[in-house]
Order: C-alpha cells, then sequence, then structure tokens
C-alpha cells in the first residue's frame, strides 16, 4: 500500500484527489561581485517549501490541525541524490516509515541496489559495471502553513484544494 501525505498525522485521502507536489528551495544566499568582477555566491541557508494541492470528490479535510504551530509534513514525492560513489549523503530527513531506496547505473539501465542508512549517510551495494548510484527517500519536514482554501464546484461534484507549506 502506497503512503499517504500527511500534515500534522492527518493522512490526506485519496478521495481528496491524487496530490501534486512541488518542492521550491528558499534560498539564504546572495550572488556578490568582488572588486575584480569575480561573481561569488554568499550562501547562509537553504530551506524548502512544499505546495501540495488536489482536485477530488472531498476536502483535504486538515480543518482541526491548530496552523499558528509546526507540524510535521511526510511527503510522498522523492528526493534523490546522485553520484559516482557508493557512498552518498542525503540532503534532508526520510519518513520513518518508508525506507530509502537505491539504483545503480549500468550502462543505459538503473537497477535497484539495497542501501543502508547511519544518519544521513547512505551506502549502496556495489553493482559490477555501474557508474553511477542515486539514492532516493520519501521525506520528511517540520513545518508552518496556513490553512489549505477548498473550493466546490457543484455543476463538476468536485472539491479542489492547495496548501504551501514551509520548512521552519
Amino acid at each position: 500500500m502506497r503512503p499517504h501525505i500527511t500534515l500534522g498525522g492527518l493522512p490526506i485521502d485519496i478521495h481528496a484527489g491524487a496530490p501534486q507536489e512541488q518542492y521550491s528551495p528558499e534560498t539564504g544566499w546572495t550572488d556578490v561581485r568582488l572588486s575584480q568582477g569575480a561573481l561569488v555566491r554568499m550562501a547562509h541557508w537553504v530551506k524548502e517549501s512544499i505546495t501540495i494541492s488536489g482536485t477530488g470528490w472531498m476536502g483535504a479535510g486538515l480543518d482541526g490541525l491548530d496552523y499558528t504551530q509546526p507540524q510535521e509534513l511526510r511527503c510522498t514525492a522523492p528526493k534523490t541524490v546522485t553520484g559516482p560513489d557508493v557512498t552518498l549523503h542525503i540532503t534532508g530527513t526520510p519518513r520513518p516509515d518508508v525506507p530509502p531506496w537505491a539504483h545503480a547505473l549500468v550502462g543505459n539501465r538503473w537497477v535497484r541496489t539495497p542501501v543502508t542508512m547511519a544518519d544521513k549517510v547512505a551506502t549502496c551495494t556495489p553493482v559490477p559495471g555501474a557508474s553511477t548510484y542515486r539514492v532516493s527517500w520519501m521525506p520528511v519536514f517540520m513545518v508552518l502553513c496556513q490553512p489549505p482554501p477548498e473550493a466546490l464546484d457543484s455543476g463538476a461534484a468536485v472539491t479542489s484544494w492547495s496548501f504551501t507549506a514551509r520548512e521552519i
């Protein structure tokens, strides 16, 4: 069974519509030019902004949450890191109920390979002839968001909803 998106422990049911998920980085960096014209990036932080929406037979069912407090958001759209080594550092927190998974590129085919995790370090089982490895996971975030607006189209008998959650 495929896991649900959850916000504050509440699942968004498939009857609320197949969710569309989008990750957008919010960056705390500035590009500046030095005295000789070289461009450098002054980086301070990066956080995610996650937009989730759907159209279905019912609303998202999230009206009972306390939106003044941070909420745990468990997503289903995977995040992925890729590199030439069997050891990769993931950039987020995987859902505790869905273990990360890995693939190895052999020729022009991606093949599954086992992966073990220690903190945020993933170690893939080597695959003969592999040139690249990738580790994917479904992320979990602590977020702040507004209550999702919902709209009912009585003629089509569908409800649409959406929210944007910002990582704290």
